[in-house]
């Protein structure tokens, strides 16, 4: 079942026809596990769609010689990072279409179907449970205060009453040294940000720049 259906050197027509129209459905469904709650571009997932024909037909071409193979279709696979700094998701997506290609271009289209199935439910299962995702409710806070104020302990009442722990993790000099920018870590005790909190942390910093928002991740390798 999972033998290649190329056999010996020369490629039959319908041989051909097979692992291309795979490859560009197996293309396709790696284009849309990409989108899958993901940011991404248009132009990269219509690569991504291409991808693993174009690594089939390089694999085909070079005749069996798989080093070679191999070599070239891992050239084309570079040009995605000279150009831009792919994500980590990005270059998973990547490698794991050039990996269809390869298995397709030597005739194991089940092998590379079957490949597919798992490497997906594996993907969608780390997502649906979040794996390494953090504390979905950890938020980054970012407060101006004016340089009159002592800011040690200066909001712990409301970190105690509205946040489940509150670290101070940066203080940063602005406007001439007239204002401090404190860069808090803090964990919210439900999902969304109260109003109420936000309002007191107004009135005690003096209605100066209060920022509240997720973490931004690092994605890029």
């Amino acid at each position: 079942m999972l033998n290649s259906i190329i056999t010996g050197t020369e490629i039959t027509l319908d041989a051909f026809l097979m692992c291309t129209g795979v490859s560009l459905i197996l293309g396709l469904a790696i284009a849309g596990l990409c989108m899958y709650k993901s940011r991404y571009s248009q132009s990269f997932v219509v690569t991504l769609a291409m991808l693993p024909a174009v690594v089939e037909l390089v694999i085909m071409l070079v005749n069996g010689n798989i080093g070679a193979g191999v070599a070239v279709a891992g050239t084309f696979g570079l040009v995605r990072f000279r150009s831009v700094a792919g994500t980590a998701r990005e270059i998973g997506m990547i490698f794991l279409a050039m990996a269809i290609g390869l298995a397709t271009g030597m005739g194991y289209v089940a092998l590379a179907v079957l490949f597919f199935c798992i490497m997906a439910a594996f993907s969608l299962i780390l997502s649906a449970v979040r794996f390494g995702g953090g504390n979905a409710n950890e938020r980054d806070l970012k407060i101006t205060i004016p340089e009159s104020l002592d800011y040690d302990g200066l909001f712990n009442d409301l970190f105690q009453k509205y946040t489940a722990s509150a670290e101070l993790e940066r203080v940063k000099t602005s406007n001439m040294g007239t204002m401090y920018e404190l860069d808090y870590k803090i964990v919210l005790k439900g999902s969304s940000v109260p109003k109420e909190f936000l309002d007191a942390l107004r009135c005690r910093n003096g209605n100066l720049n209060i920022v509240c928002g997720r973490p931004v991740t690092k994605e890029s390798l």
